[in-house]
Order: structure tokens, then C-alpha cells, then sequence
């Protein structure tokens, strides 16, 4: 996969849904603040609106800039269903511009294979894990060599084991820690969270977004561009974490590997590489 769609989609926090049917709405989702978004062909989408949802992807992208193609990811209808051979067709020709693909519904990795063939070379696919079989596919999906990162579809896999999970989510901390783990098993960077689907609530939302970070998931789904602040203030790094990476940095460079101590607290080779990705983070 090309490194600029690897760096947007493997680095995003936050991903920000836009239905495919509504065009106009592009534009403004991509002045969010949001690191991606998301073009919706698959639940956004009445049955009888795909086609013409796949007609305004069709018109619409070309409109967008290299930079703005780079993060955009599509949402397609899953494997199986009627619509899914027109959604990959359509998105061939835009892999290669900086598309990303969003597979709903991933289970099988040989058919997540099947799929990234006919993307082609260039195909960057988001694993949205959203069921048990799923999740117990979650390492092998991870290994594919054109997923570039798994995602937690939270509420279809509740509907998938009859959960109905309570506000704080501890019924779902066991597939939660699953796709961390498959993440760095396969050396991906950390997943991404489900949506919070109350969009006038801050305080669920923040709640939302630090339990994420707290579980090692490093981007959360967002559906109102009034979440995308705070997603990307919980997901990201204050100047205070930024300033304190970069002095940790610059006393390791001169210290060829010895541990150390810092204000106090003593700096070897795990806590390097922590500074290590704060400095590389997104701001």
C-alpha cells in the first residue's frame, strides 16, 4: 500500500461517517478536523438508494484534492450482499489515488484476500470486526498484507451475541483487549473504537473516547462532526506529553542506549519508545 494512505488511515484518530447519498456534506466533513472520513455505502444507505449513493461517489470524488482523496475512506456493502461487486468496481480505479476501503462485516480472511485482489495493488482496507466469528478471526485478519487496521463495529457484535452491554461498556472489555492484542501481534498500529452514538452528549462521549485510549485503541469512529474534537483531544497527546517526549529524545540521543534518569524517573529502552510515538503522533 502506498505510504500516504498508509500514514492517513494507520495514523487517524478520528474517522468521521458521511453518508454516501448526501455529497454536499463532503467537503464540510473534511474541514471537520477529522484525520479521515468515512463515505457511507453500506448502513447509511437505504436499499433502494445504493445506486444512486454509488453514482454521487462517482461524481463527487473526482472533485477532491490528492490530499483531501488521502483521507477519504468508503465504506462498502459487505461481501455476500447485492450491492458489493458495484462498490468494488466503482472504488478499482480510486485505490490508486489514495482511497481507503472500509470492509463491513470481515470474518473471513480469505475473502478479505479475495477483495483486496480486485482493489488491487494499492488496496487499503480497514477490518471492520463487528461479530464473535469475526473477532475470532481477528490475528489471521490482522495478517492480511493490505489491512492496514482493525476497527470494533460494537453494536452489531452485541447484536451478534444478544449482549446488551450497560453505559461503561465492561461487558465488551474481553474483545476490546482481543483486537488490541491482534493489532500488535501483527505490528498494526492500535485499532479503532465503535461510534458514541448519543451525539449531544459530551461527557459520554469524553468517557467514550478515554476508555479507548485507556484499552490502547488509537482511533475512535465518530458520527457528528461535534465529537471530532474531543476524539482527537482523548486520542492524541497534550503539548505537555509532546514537550516532555522530546526532552526524553534528545538526552537518549546522547546517552548511545545507557538507561537514565529524568526528572526523577528512570528512562530506558520501553520508555523511549513510548516518547518515540508521541513524537510521531498526529497533533
Amino acid at each position: 500500500m502506498g505510504a500516504t494512505i498508509a500514514s492517513a488511515v494507520r495514523h487517524a484518530r478520528s474517522l468521521l461517517f458521511v453518508p454516501a447519498t448526501r455529497p454536499e456534506r463532503f467537503a464540510k466533513a473534511l474541514d471537520s478536523g477529522a484525520d479521515c472520513i468515512i463515505v457511507d455505502l453500506e448502513d447509511a444507505v437505504a436499499e433502494d438508494s445504493k445506486d444512486s449513493a454509488r453514482a454521487h461517489l462517482v461524481q463527487h470524488l473526482p472533485q477532491l484534492a490528492p490530499a483531501q482523496l488521502a483521507r477519504t475512506v468508503v465504506r462498502v456493502n459487505a461481501t455476500g450482499t447485492p450491492w458489493h461487486d458495484a462498490d468494488i468496481a466503482l472504488l478499482r480505479d480510486w485505490v490508486g489515488q489514495g482511497v481507503a476501503v472500509m470492509l463491513p462485516k470481515s470474518e473471513d480472511p480469505v475473502a478479505l484476500r479475495g477483495v483486496a485482489n480486485e482493489l488491487g495493488e494499492a488496496a487499503c482496507v480497514v477490518a471492520l470486526i463487528e461479530s464473535l466469528r469475526g473477532l475470532d478471526a481477528a490475528d489471521a485478519l490482522a495478517h492480511e498484507p493490505h489491512v492496514a487496521r482493525l476497527a470494533f463495529g460494537h453494536l452489531d457484535f452485541q447484536l451478534d451475541l444478544g449482549m446488551h452491554a450497560s453505559s461503561e461498556e465492561p461487558e465488551l472489555a474481553f474483545a476490546r483487549n482481543a483486537l488490541v492484542a491482534a493489532s500488535r501481534r501483527a505490528g498494526l498500529p492500535a485499532p479503532i473504537d465503535g461510534v458514541t452514538t448519543d451525539t449531544g452528549d459530551t461527557g459520554r462521549l469524553t468517557a467514550d473516547a478515554g476508555r479507548a485510549r485507556a484499552f490502547g485503541f488509537g482511533g475512535k469512529l465518530c458520527i457528528h462532526p461535534a465529537q471530532v474534537a474531543g476524539v482527537n483531544e482523548a486520542l492524541g497527546y497534550s503539548e505537555a506529553e509532546r514537550a516532555w517526549a522530546q526532552r526524553v529524545l534528545e538526552e537518549a540521543a546522547k546517552r548511545g542506549g545507557e538507561a537514565f534518569s529524568l526528572d526523577g524517573r528512570m528512562i530506558d529502552l520501553p520508555v523511549i519508545r513510548a516518547a518515540e510515538a508521541i513524537a510521531a503522533a498526529r497533533n
